[in-house]
């Protein structure tokens, strides 16, 4: 007997069908036939999807500026220490 092996989907196409599942003009079943996928994984890739839309409007260069700012703040603390304790 041969093992089917487990069908990996790629992240566009996981975000294509989960879109399709929020607009609610079809049930979960009709998306399912249409793209040859379980009702469930559809469920899961929609709830992913509705927690995790913030971060397609977060700024990547905020955090990694905010990461160089306490670095350096840091040093100074550090600096100032040694200074005081001279």
């Amino acid at each position: 007997m041969k093992r089917q092996s487990r069908r990996k989907f790629s992240a566009d196409f996981n975000a294509k069908v989960a879109l399709e599942a929020i607009k609610n003009r079809k049930t979960l079943a009709e998306p399912a036939v249409k793209f040859d996928v379980n009702p469930l994984m559809i469920s899961k890739w929609k709830s992913e999807f509705l927690e995790n839309m913030a971060a397609a409007f977060e700024k990547k260069g905020a955090a990694e500026k905010e990461s160089i700012d306490t670095q350096e703040l840091y040093a100074q603390v550090g600096q100032l220490k040694v200074e005081n304790e001279f």
